[in-house]
């Protein structure tokens, strides 16, 4: 499927009776996505760190469009039992969702590891969202056009996954392991919609990057002196948040897009632009570096997938 003229939000099908989780979405890119798919009638679950921060966030979406659905919903990304107790709870209050959007992030921060042990980058953008899916995955099973959306970052072209240290225990960098646990994120994006495939399941993966777009991430993560310069070169050559919203709702919405597909900015170095298919480098497309990783995972977090359909699976205890 290709993209053909210049898609924005307006263009969204009508997502009355769908449900849409968004990690993240307190602020920045998250907030957008949640409000646009809010906008165009979907039930919107914010799912953030910080839960009076997505309180906030679900009120004022619902404040500026008085007839949406938005709640908010306590998750650590950076942390395995606060994964385990988000679910819980959207399983216990929902017969279903229709996407999951994997948003939330950290960029570029200092070294320090998760409530589990696990390098932050790795933890959170990574570990976290590989966890969470597993467990909402029959929650998606049969859903029309059902998606999961993993957000990656044109800094995963900088990536490479260091299986000898993959905690950053013997060299550590802040931006090489941003962009690692970038490369990580597609990586399972496209091992996920193999799985998927493989197992006859209607539900598809798929990844989308932002370009260069002002958000709080790149003031959030990095020390001052680069957050100063990050605010500056934000004024300068940044695209605004709202379009770099546009890849993660065109991967979310687009009808008959592909499993496995990847939506970036359509501008020079996919750094701005209206929605795009393009192209990740060649180690997200490595099947073999795939099922390691995501056997690495499931021993790292403790979650296993299970692509049997729900009806076949062992009733839990």
């Amino acid at each position: 499927m290709a993209v053909t003229g210049k898609w924005t939000a307006e263009e969204i099908p009508d997502q009355h009776t769908r449900i849409a989780i968004v990690t993240g979405a307190n602020s920045g890119l998250g907030r957008i996505v949640a409000r646009e798919l809010a906008r165009h009638g979907a039930k919107v679950i914010i799912a953030s760190r910080d839960r009076a921060k997505g309180a906030e966030a679900a009120k004022a979406i619902e404040t500026a469009l008085p007839s949406s659905t938005v709640e908010a919903a306590q998750l650590d990304l950076a942390d395995v039992s606060s994964i385990r107790a988000f679910a819980d709870g959207i399983r216990g209050g929902n017969d279903y969702i229709d996407l999951l959007i994997n948003n939330a992030g950290i960029m570029a921060a200092p070294y320090r590891r998760t409530v589990d042990g696990f390098e932050l980058h790795f933890g959170t953008n990574h570990l976290g969202h590989f966890a969470l899916t597993a467990l909402l995955l029959p929650l998606l099973y049969e859903r029309p056009d059902a998606r999961v959306v993993t957000v990656s970052s044109n800094n995963h072209k900088a990536g490479h996954i260091r299986f000898d240290d993959l905690q950053g225990e013997h060299r550590y960098s802040r931006w090489g392991a941003y962009a690692q646990s970038k490369l990580a994120n597609l990586l399972f994006a496209f091992e996920l919609d193999r799985r998927l495939k493989a197992g006859g399941w209607r539900l598809i993966s798929v990844a989308a990057h932002p370009g260069y777009s002002a958000t709080n991430l790149q003031l959030s993560g990095p020390p001052l002196q680069e957050r100063l310069v990050m605010r500056l070169t934000n004024r300068l050559f940044a695209q605004s948040a709202e379009m770099g919203a546009l890849p993660l709702l065109y991967a979310a919405t687009a009808p008959d897009l592909r499993g496995g597909s990847y939506v970036g900015p359509d501008g020079v170095g996919e750094m701005r632009g209206h929605p795009a298919l393009v192209q990740a480098t060649r180690q997200a497309y490595d099947e073999e570096a795939a099922r390691r990783l995501w056997d690495i995972s499931e021993r790292l977090t403790g979650v296993t997938y299970d692509f049997r359909a729900p009806a076949a699976r062992p009733a839990r205890r």
